[in-house]
C-alpha cells in the first residue's frame, strides 16, 4: 500500500511538474520576453541578462538557478536540488525547442496576463516539489545570516531587479514588470494554497456544548477543545468560569454559515478566525470535484 502511494505521489509531482514547465516556457515566450518585460526573482535575473547581453534565455535560467541549487542542497535536501535541476532544464529545453507563439503586445495584457501564467507555471512545479525560481532558498539562506526577514530580503532583491530596469528599459517597463510580478506572485499563493482555502475558527462560548453537538451533527465538522476559563472582566476581574474553547477548520465558503450557527445558539459568543495556509488529513470536509 505504501509502494503504490508513493508511486502515485510521484506521478502526480511528475505531472504538475511537466504541466509547470510548459506554462512557464508559454510566458516567458508568448508574453515577457518578446516585449522586453521582466519578473522578479531569479527569472527576473535571467530575463534581465538576456536583455542586456542577448545571451540565449535557455542557458541564463540555467546558470541563475545553479547557485541556488547548490544552495537548496544544504537549505532543504539533495532531493529537492535534483529535482530542481531537472525543472530548471527542462523549462530550458522548453524554451529553446517549443515555438510558442507570441500572444500580445499589448503592455497591459503582458504585464497582468504574463504573471498570471508564469505564476500558475511556477506554482504547479512547486506543487511537483521542486523550483522555478530559487529567490526563496536565497532568502531562507540569508536569513540564518541577518536580522531581517523573508519577505524583506525578497523585496530587497526585487527592488534592485527594477531599478536596473528602470535605469535600461524605462520607468514604464519597470513599472508593468513589477505588475508582472505581482501578478506572478498572488497566482502563485492561489496554486500553492489552492482553490479551498481553509479558515481556523475558535469559539469561546458559555454554551460550548450545544455548539460543539451542532458542529459534528449539523455541519459535520471535526473539532478540537481546549480547556480554559472565562471572565476576568474589568469590573469583576476575581470572578472566572471554567469552559470549552471549541476549535474548527472550515472553508472560506462556510465561514458565515458556521457564524450564523454559533450566534443563534449565543448571541454574546466570541470567535475570531485566521487562514490556515495546508491543511490535510483530519476530518476535513473538501467540495466536490
Amino acid at each position: 500500500m505504501k509502494a503504490s502511494a508513493h508511486v502515485s505521489h510521484t506521478i502526480q509531482d511528475t505531472i504538475f511538474t511537466i504541466v509547470g514547465i510548459l506554462v512557464t516556457g508559454f510566458a516567458l515566450k508568448g508574453f515577457l520576453v518578446p516585449n522586453d518585460f521582466l519578473d522578479g526573482g531569479v527569472t527576473g535575473v535571467s530575463l534581465l541578462l538576456h536583455e542586456l547581453f542577448h545571451l540565449n534565455l535557455a542557458y541564463t535560467i540555467v546558470l541563475a538557478n545553479i547557485p541556488f541549487i547548490i544552495m537548496g542542497i544544504f537549505q532543504v535536501s539533495m532531493k529537492f536540488a535534483i529535482k530542481t535541476f531537472l525543472c530548471v532544464v527542462g523549462l530550458a529545453l522548453a524554451l529553446g525547442f517549443i515555438p510558442y507563439p507570441v500572444i500580445t503586445s499589448d503592455h497591459l495584457l503582458v504585464s497582468i496576463f504574463g504573471g498570471f501564467f508564469l505564476g500558475i507555471g511556477i506554482g504547479m512545479c512547486m506543487r511537483g516539489g521542486c523550483a522555478l525560481d530559487g529567490i526563496e532558498v536565497l532568502a531562507l539562506y540569508t536569513l540564518k545570516r541577518s536580522s531581517f526577514s523573508i519577505s524583506e530580503i525578497i523585496l530587497g532583491l526585487n527592488v534592485i531587479i527594477f531599478l536596473i530596469a528602470a535605469l535600461h528599459f524605462g520607468l514604464q517597463t519597470a513599472l508593468y514588470s513589477m505588475l508582472t510580478y505581482y501578478t506572478a506572485s498572488r497566482t502563485i499563493d492561489y496554486i500553492i494554497e489552492g482553490i479551498e482555502e481553509y479558515t481556523g475558527v475558535t469559539i469561546i462560548s458559555a454554551h460550548s456544548e450545544e455548539i460543539k453537538r451542532q458542529l459534528v451533527v449539523k455541519l459535520k465538522r471535526g473539532i478540537t477543545v481546549y480547556k480554559g476559563e472565562r471572565g476576568f472582566l474589568h469590573e469583576s476581574f476575581e470572578k472566572s468560569h471554567p469552559c470549552d474553547i471549541v476549535f474548527t477548520i472550515v472553508t472560506r465558503l462556510e465561514v458565515r454559515r458556521l457564524k450564523n450557527l454559533v450566534y443563534d445558539l449565543d448571541p454574546k459568543a466570541f470567535i475570531f478566525t485566521n487562514t490556515i495556509k495546508e491543511a490535510a488529513g483530519g476530518v476535513l470536509k473538501r467540495r466536490a470535484h
